[in-house]
């Protein structure tokens, strides 16, 4: 009887030691050029423009700080200008592949590709403060 709890446990510390290296590092700061759909305006994509008009393409430069994780939890802010930061909190999947996060007014997906790169897309609905529907993708490199 002993040796097959035995067994599980060493199956489940084994397993718990393989998740626990399985999930990515992301502290720090990540930038890169994003493709951007809006309908309106807020502070990334200043203008006068209102939902029912045609939407605007933009090209932006778009920052994620990850300033802390616990496990899978990360937090920071993001910005296209330093005075217009987010901030946002966010969960990493249970395989280390995808962020999830939340700011302010809108939400990331993020796929994990390797340490180094990030294949990021941000949505946002009108029900925000700026009253803006955004759709944007990008690719953001960790500084080093």
């Amino acid at each position: 009887m002993m040796r097959p709890m035995i067994a599980v446990l060493a199956m489940v510390m084994t397993t718990a030691g393989a998740y626990a290296e399985s999930l990515p590092d992301l502290k720090g700061t990540w930038s890169g050029p994003f493709k951007t759909a809006i309908l309106g305006h807020n502070p990334h994509h200043p203008g006068n423009e209102t939902i029912a008009d045609p939407p605007r393409i933009r090209q932006i430069e778009f920052t994620v700080d990850i300033e802390g994780q616990d496990g899978r939890l990360v937090w920071g802010s993001s910005w296209s200008k330093p005075e217009s930061k987010d901030p946002f909190v966010g969960t990493i999947t249970a395989d280390g592949k995808r962020l999830l996060a939340a700011d302010t007014d809108g939400s990331m997906d993020a796929d994990i590709s390797n340490p180094e790169l990030v294949d990021l897309c941000y949505t946002q609905t009108s029900l925000g403060p700026s009253q803006a529907i955004v759709a944007s993708c990008g690719q953001l490199k960790r500084a080093k």
